[in-house]
Parts: structure tokens; sequence; C-alpha cells
């Protein structure tokens, strides 16, 4: 049952009953306007190396392992990893270059960080994607796919939870959507709009789950 905490734009945490942590892109908070993400990590996991989601250092501890753009599969401390070539724009990354998608297997659920993903995933992808614990998927288009093609995706996965992230919030220096653009479009899923950062996964289902922002 592992507990997700949103430290703003596409940081994401996810702590295990031990305390083992995995953290997916580590911002530094100065740089874009947000506050500093407040956790140690056991794994990092980097979709692409963009200023944004690249402060590894932030977020890590002397035995902490990095993962940066990685394609494949892995097992790191009975996680299991698998990262999948995806692209930053719809112009096969001659844009922005590329993104890493990622599923990880652990304590039985399947958790899917799709980093900032710039276009519609082929149906191999999609495939993979279908029926996971947890999509985490960026909403605020500029950057990234847009709210209506996030909520595209989500209907053809139809994951069993759903975390958008890589929006506008109070502060962020950077010009994206505001969730409320995707929410728009959201059927058949309850909006569970939270008053803290943090959730438990196993206490959620059919739900599009809207954090606390951080302040």
């Amino acid at each position: 049952m592992p507990i997700i905490k949103w430290h703003g734009h596409a940081c994401v945490e996810v702590r295990r009953l031990n305390g083992y942590t995995i953290v997916f892109d580590p911002h530094d908070g100065l740089s874009i306007g947000l506050p500093r993400p407040n956790v140690k990590a056991d794994l990092v996991l980097i979709t692409h190396d963009h200023f944004d989601h690249n402060a590894a250092e932030i977020v890590s501890k002397p035995t902490t392992r990095i993962f940066k753009q990685f394609y494949g599969d892995a097992e790191v401390d009975d996680i299991v990893i698998h990262g999948y070539k995806t692209f930053h724009d719809k112009f096969q990354g001659k844009r922005r270059g590329e993104n890493t998608v990622y599923i990880v297997e652990v304590d039985g659920y399947k958790i899917a960080h799709l980093g900032d993903l710039g276009h519609i995933p082929g149906d191999e992808l999609k495939e993979k994607l279908a029926g996971v614990d947890l999509l985490i998927i960026p909403v605020g288009g500029v950057y990234t796919i847009y709210p209506d093609e996030a909520w595209k995706i989500v209907e053809e996965t139809k994951p069993k939870n759903i975390l958008p992230i890589h929006y506008w919030v109070e502060g962020l220096r950077l010009p994206l959507h505001p969730v409320k653009d995707f929410i728009a479009y959201v059927k058949k899923y309850t909006v569970k709009r939270l008053d803290k950062s943090s959730f438990d996964l196993q206490d959620y289902e059919n739900s599009v789950i809207i954090p606390l922002p951080p302040r």
C-alpha cells in the first residue's frame, strides 16, 4: 500500500510501508517558483534531462540509485522498472528530445509516470499502460500533451486512478494550463480534491486525485 506524495510540477514520491522511497522527476524548487521537494529517495527515476525534472542531487543520499532516461527493464530492491522511449513533442523529438515513460511494479501495484510526454503513444505502449493502478499524467499542455490529449490517453488505457501533474499552480513560473482544464473532460471517474499533498493509494479507485499543491 504505497503512499503517494505530489511535490509539485512532475515530482512525485512513492513511499513504501518500510520507508523505502522512489522519487520521479525531482525539481529544485527555486528555478520554477515552487517549494523545494523535502524528501530523500532510495531510488530516483528521471524521465528526461531538462532542468525542471532532473534535480537528482536535491533528493539524493549517498546510497541513492539514479536512473536517468532509462529504456528497458530492471529490478532494484525488489521493485521492477520498465522504461519506454517516447518523445517530448509531436515531431519524433526534433524540438524537445526524447522522454521516458516509466511503469514501476511495487508492492503489488503498477504505477506509471509519463514524464513530459508530448504525443499520443502508440498501441503497444497503450497496452502496457492499460489498467495501471495509478497513471501519473501531464495535463498542462504547452510543453507536453494538452488537457484533451491527456483525457484521450485516459480513455484509451482505462487506469484505475489518475494523478494529473505538470499543470499551472500558484507560484509556478511556467505558462501551463490549470488542472481545471483537464477536469472539464473527465467522465466516469470521481474527482477527489484533497486537503493535503499525499494519499494512500489503496484508499482510491476510479478516481482523479488532485492533491494540495506545495506551499
